[in-house]
């Protein structure tokens, strides 16, 4: 199944190893789930990973990101005509639709109503007894 994640839910696997979003992170690392992404998306993780409160490495940060661009689904995904709050989550959005994918963010309220936009519990309540 291919899946976009937000930021925020790679950030929080990071943090809490027990979370939802660990899990969801965990099933993409075991290759249940396939990441999908653009070079936007890849730059925002990196960006976001580099941040000095979070404490990442370089090392971890390029490890895990080389992961996700090896195994992952790489796209270039066509804009979109919508309007976003936050125009930093249109990427989430383009890649997700462009890929046919469930997007996993904690922040539903920046995005649009849609069955395949989904917290990181929900997408585990609808989609992880198939694997």
């Amino acid at each position: 199944m291919l899946v976009v994640i937000d930021t925020n839910i790679l950030v929080s696997a990071l943090w809490s190893r027990n979370s939802n979003p660990a899990k969801i992170v965990s099933m993409i690392l075991r290759g249940v789930l396939v990441p999908c992404f653009d070079y936007r998306i890849i730059t925002e993780y990196r960006e976001v990973l580099k941040r000095p409160g979070f404490g990442f490495s370089e090392g971890e940060i390029n490890s895990l990101l080389g992961w996700f661009e090896s195994n992952g689904h790489s796209v270039v995904a066509k804009p979109s005509d919508i309007d976003f709050t936050d125009e930093a989550d249109k990427m989430f959005y383009e890649v997700a639709k462009h890929c046919g994918a469930v997007l996993i963010t904690g922040n539903l309220k920046h995005f649009p109503k849609d069955r395949k936009i989904l917290n990181a519990a929900d997408f585990l309540k609808e989609y992880a007894d198939g694997f």
